[in-house]
């Protein structure tokens, strides 16, 4: 290639740039000064050049005069130290049971060396960013969850222990907004507080969500390992109403570890959340493309 078809392909990468960016202004005026709740999960948390393309586009949403607050899970992360200390797991409808010896494990992992990775790369990226967890500043307050489940042959409904699993029955988001009201970027480990002092290990689906309503955000986005809610035919639906989310629910379409992140976006939505998106953390710039594009990602759940 010479000089003159190196300038020309040059000339329509920067073109095909410009266009990109006027193609998004609608869509930066519609989300200016929006708070978006992003949950950030899945392997991709794993993967380093996923981590920094997240960070990267955080600092953009912020730099867009958008508001991110980033919640965080560690599934995988908490697996590999609770199997390196020979303490096994159990989950029940997608959530960790959890004992006293695990929430041990699970904080020390969650709001030490997961945050704090969060926190560096969002900083390496010009961000301003602060590690936080629910315990701070009462942030979310929670009581012991409980679950139940029928049992097929008797038909009686069994109450089933989760241990130090805990159900946010407050959220006191001021200390997050003292940061989304400035250049600080809240990142939040999903841990909470009893009223007692108890220490207890919250879906990160669930926390995300809790605090999605309690700032009214316009956008709760939550990343998975998953393109997003699949139909009865393996094929990811663009867009679900809430009683489109209750129908494939009672189907069994939506089961295992979708069901807590569908719950989270029908109670979220409920306590005033526009709108939540399922989409896969995985794909680059996957929030970018969910904001700025008129593509979108996953899918979106929406009255």
């Amino acid at each position: 290639m010479d000089f003159m078809e190196k300038s020309t392909a040059m000339k329509r990468d920067w073109l095909a740039t410009a266009r990109t960016l006027s193609e998004a202004l609608p869509y930066l005026q519609r989300y200016d000064g929006a708070t978006v709740v992003v949950k950030f999960g899945g392997h991709a948390m794993s993967d380093d050049a996923a981590m920094e393309r997240f960070a990267r586009d955080i600092v953009l949403m912020k730099q867009c005069n958008v508001h991110p607050v980033v919640v965080h899970g560690g599934g995988p992360q908490i697996n590999q130290m609770l199997e390196r200390l020979s303490i096994k797991s159990e989950f029940i409808d997608g959530k960790r049971v959890t004992d006293k010896a695990t929430v041990e494990v699970v904080e020390m992992v969650l709001a030490g060396r997961i945050n704090k990775q969060i926190v560096q790369a969002i900083n390496d990226q010009g961000g301003r960013a602060v590690g936080l967890s629910g315990k701070d500043a009462n942030l979310i307050v929670c009581e012991k969850a409980t679950k139940t489940r029928k049992d097929p042959e008797s038909n009686i409904e069994k109450v089933l222990d989760l241990g130090f699993v805990g159900e946010p029955v407050e959220v006191n988001p001021e200390v997050l907004k003292v940061f989304t009201d400035s250049d600080f970027i809240p990142v939040v480990a999903p841990i909470g507080t009893g009223r007692n002092g108890e220490t207890f290990n919250i879906n990160g689906d669930t926390a995300a969500g809790a605090l999605a309503g309690a700032m009214k955000a316009d956008r709760l986005l939550l990343l998975t390992d998953v393109a997003g809610v699949k139909d009865a035919e393996g094929d990811v639906v663009t867009r679900l109403t809430p009683d489109d989310v209750r129908r494939l629910t009672d189907q069994g379409v939506i089961a295992g570890g979708m069901i807590p992140k569908t719950e989270t976006a029908l109670h979220a939505m409920e306590r005033g959340v526009g709108a939540v998106v399922i989409l896969d953390g995985r794909a680059p710039h996957a929030c970018l493309l969910e904001l700025f594009t008129e593509h979108g990602a996953g899918t979106l759940i929406k009255a």
